[in-house]
């Protein structure tokens, strides 16, 4: 049995920087080299979690759930750059699953061929933190039509009116993971998935996981790529 508790520490060479994306400046925190051992959590991930199926959203893989532990460290480590970052109150609640993305382009659903938001409310953050290397990243994108990169309350109808009248006139996308510019959508900007790095950045903000074509779509935590996925919700 792997036991988290009192192995997760900050890495000696810790660094943060911060990027913003497109016209609406929207900022992502880039953290390097996040904990001194994170082997630990692909430990935990291949020996102990519990894998399934998602059902209740278009992840395209499986989860499982992860230690609060790990919350409660990255709450610690990051929270000064958090709040500064994107002024946002303090964490009222969080959510946290190790994931995979296991899904073949063949059997996405449209929407997941798409770029997404996770939800309208800006003061909810997505902590990505990927434990794997090499395996694509993470992309961030502009609607052609509106001109939206994030979709908050006051845009949501009017970007959904959009694209459902996109897909209607020119069908559906090709059967694979959206990578880069498309009739509908601009890249803005684009993370590449190194081993221990973590970026945040707003729940509101248009985003794909980037997923190369030589991709295996393994399950193995130990081959496949496995982030620890954290949703936190400020005040």
């Amino acid at each position: 049995m792997v036991d988290l508790n009192g192995k997760l520490k900050l890495h000696p060479a810790f660094r943060s920087s911060v990027a913003h994306l497109g016209a609406e400046r929207s900022p992502v925190l880039i953290v390097d080299d996040f904990l001194a051992d994170p082997a630990v959590l692909v430990d935990y991930a291949a020996t102990v979690a519990d894998f399934g199926a998602v059902t209740d959203t278009f992840y395209p893989g499986i989860r499982a759930p992860i230690p609060q532990i790990y919350t409660f460290a990255v709450r610690a480590f990051l929270g000064g750059l958090i709040t500064g970052t994107f002024s946002v109150g303090e964490v009222v609640k969080e959510l946290a699953t190790f994931s995979l993305v296991t899904t073949r382009p063949e059997r996405l659903q449209v929407q997941q061929r798409l770029p997404h938001f996770d939800n309208t409310d800006e003061r909810q953050l997505a902590v990505l933190h990927y434990l794997c290397d090499g395996m694509g990243g993470t992309s961030f994108y502009r609607h052609r039509a509106t001109g939206f990169e994030t979709i908050r309350p006051l845009r949501l109808a009017e970007y959904t009116r959009a694209v459902t009248a996109e897909l209607a006139a020119n069908g559906s996308p090709a059967e694979r993971y959206i990578r880069g510019d498309t009739d509908l959508f601009e890249c803005i900007g684009t993370f590449a998935a190194t081993f221990n790095r973590v970026l945040v950045y707003r729940s509101v903000s248009l985003h794909s996981a980037d997923i190369p074509a030589e991709f295996s779509f393994a399950s193995n935590p130990r081959t496949g790529r496995l982030t620890a996925n954290t949703f936190f919700f400020c005040r």
